[in-house]
């Protein structure tokens, strides 16, 4: 075997062990498959040899694949490279994350973890800023739950609002995810729930 070949299939299987590793062994089904075709792109359709993409993967400067078609297709978001190149590399891009307005050096930290892994897929858009705008969302929703006051239409259409914001930020999800995240998503707690538990109108 070439020793392209070689390097490429060893990468491949280090990028595929280290996301087993992150995300447990679930089994990917057809509608899963036909679900990340619509949202994600084979790893090897970016503008950038594969190779070196992985190699970064693993070194902790580019995130893991988002997921691994039951053929075993590493996908990633079509703007995987996005923010590598407004931070001026890869190399650049940690310092240039944790510069982006997180609250404290500890937070920035950790969503610079949570990027890497690759299991930021409840945002359409994977960013600093729909990160925070994200978990600011998250947090006034739950504030909401909390104290709910239903009879109140200012409530009602205040909770409505923030709804329909962090609906527009998330896609769809699948089943799989439900697996691998061990439960409900953010999509059925704090939008499909909430619509479901608090209609726009009494």
């Amino acid at each position: 075997m070439p020793y392209l070949a070689v390097m490429t299939v060893d990468l491949q299987a280090q990028v595929l062990a280290r996301f087993v590793a992150i995300n447990g062994d679930h089994p990917m089904t057809p509608a899963d498959d036909k679900y990340v075709n619509s949202q994600f792109v084979p790893l090897t359709d970016l503008p950038v040899d594969a190779d070196q993409i992985r190699a970064d993967m693993l070194a902790s400067r580019l995130p893991m694949p988002s997921y691994v078609r039951s053929d075993g297709v590493e996908m990633v978001p079509a703007d995987l490279l996005a923010l590598a190149e407004r931070a001026g590399g890869v190399h650049d891009l940690p310092e240039w994350f944790r510069a982006q307005g997180w609250p404290d050096a500890a937070t920035a930290e950790d969503e610079w973890r949570g990027y890497l892994s690759g299991r930021y897929v409840c945002l359409k858009s994977v960013t600093p800023t729909t990160m925070q705008r994200k978990d600011s969302l998250m947090t006034a929703i739950g504030d909401a739950k909390r104290d709910p006051r239903p009879d109140s239409p200012e409530w009602r259409s205040t909770l409505h609002a923030l709804v329909d914001e962090l609906d527009a930020l998330e896609p769809t999800f699948t089943a799989y995810d439900r697996l691998r995240f061990g439960g409900p998503v953010s999509r059925d707690t704090h939008i499909d729930d909430v619509r479901a538990a608090y209609p726009r109108s009494l």
